[in-house]
């Protein structure tokens, strides 16, 4: 087993050689603490989300549901629930979203990927370029859609014949030019949090006006 510590503001150790037997216990042991694990083919790595982290990760969630709310759109926000392929990958998103496949899970206290459809809509925060590893993981659970936000640049990554594309346009919100977002988030360190997302409503409802 080998480790290596990268550096912050993301605190993230990174493990290899390490069976699901230990993912799953550690899963256990770890419980609501603020620590997330993502597991793909033995390699472990365990992340201690940063404040800039965190502000971006609810600002990102907090926009999804605001676009749901301003096109009408029904969805289910599971936030860092953990998803698991066993004995190959397991994962916690900084946001996950149920919304073309929202009937399937509503209501359920737990999900089996075994027989329940993986997110829709999984948001990514990427302050320390790991998402690459994490990419791996979603497509190993079958997720149609992940947002990756690194602090500068949004990417929208389709999975189209078992790889990830880079595209411009979102499942989710097709009628929407989702890669404009990154404006607001540039002002997430500098405006009042609800001045920001008044000011990213009043641009869904200008975009929607256009596209009706």
């Amino acid at each position: 087993m080998t480790a290596q510590t990268l550096a912050p503001p993301e605190q993230i150790v990174q493990l290899s050689g390490i069976s699901w037997q230990t993912y799953e216990t550690l899963l256990a042991e770890i419980g609501d603490r603020q620590i997330r694990l993502t597991y793909n083919r033995g390699n472990l790595q365990i992340m201690v989300p940063s404040l800039e982290h965190e502000r971006f990760k609810t600002i990102m969630g907090r926009f999804v549901e605001t676009l749901a709310e301003e096109l009408d759109v029904s969805i289910e926000p599971l936030g860092s629930t953990t998803f698991k392929r066993p004995e190959l990958s397991g994962v916690e998103p900084d946001e996950c979203f149920y919304i073309q496949n929202l009937s399937a899970v509503k209501g359920k206290k737990r999900i089996d990927l075994n027989q329940d459809p993986p997110p829709d809509l999984v948001v990514e925060i990427d302050i320390t370029s790991r998402s690459e590893n994490s990419l791996q993981v979603y497509r190993d659970l079958g997720v149609p859609e992940v947002w990756i936000y690194n602090g500068a640049r949004l990417r929208i990554n389709r999975l189209e014949n078992g790889e990830y594309l880079e595209c411009e346009l979102s499942l989710a919100f097709p009628s929407l030019p989702i890669l404009e977002m990154v404006r607001f988030l540039e002002q997430a360190e500098t405006m009042e949090y609800l001045e920001l997302v008044k000011a990213f409503r009043k641009w869904v409802k200008s975009q929607i006006q256009q596209n009706p």
